[in-house]
């Protein structure tokens, strides 16, 4: 399943080449290979205070990143930074949505590309977590979930969409790609 979130951030990053991508909450690294293999430079932010081990991690598999302990509401870098911003299964875990979008946003360089994936929000998905692994979706998510659309059309302008299964009435994942709203192409 974990693999299905990924192939989703994919199909929906840019296909040309990207200079510099920034991955919030990149946990253990691993997507960070991945994006390392489409853009020359990848910074990652987490809320953990682990990114020296998972920097020297990748590092002994060959791959670079820049990575940093802080909050997506607040995101420590310059506007206009990066080519793409990516969450996979990050925003779901945060307080203030709407700020977090609109951080995505103003670090997002100009006809650049933001990739959110999130987990399907609905009783039947939340009752078979239950039965797989004893976790609660309310517990963990509390009804942000519901709350993610919401807060990416009112702080960006949604240009794309994806889910895992596809055509599923009930989707496991939802991806979106995501512009500035002031990168019309109108």
């Amino acid at each position: 399943m974990s693999r299905q979130r990924f192939r989703l951030a994919i199909e929906l990053l840019p296909a040309y080449p990207l200079h510099v991508v920034l991955e919030i909450g990149y946990g253990s690294g691993i997507f960070i290979p991945e994006l390392a293999a489409r853009a020359q430079r990848v910074a990652g932010i987490d809320v953990h205070d682990r990114a020296a081990n998972v920097s020297a991690a990748l590092a002994n598999a060959g791959v670079a990143a820049d990575l940093t302990t802080g909050r997506s509401e607040a995101l420590p870098y310059a506007d206009a930074t990066f080519d793409a911003v990516v969450a996979v299964s990050a925003l779901e875990f945060v307080a203030d949505l709407d700020a977090t979008v609109r951080e995505m946003m103003r670090v997002l360089r100009p006809r650049g590309r933001a990739i959110v994936v999130t987990p399907g929000d609905h009783p039947l998905l939340d009752l078979a977590l239950r039965l797989a692994t004893g976790a609660s979706a309310s517990d963990d998510f509390g009804d942000r979930r519901g709350r993610i659309v919401r807060a990416l059309a009112a702080n960006a302008r949604i240009v794309a969409t994806a889910a895992f299964p596809r055509r599923s009435p009930i989707p496991v994942y939802r991806a979106f790609a995501l512009e500035r709203a002031s990168d019309s192409t109108a």
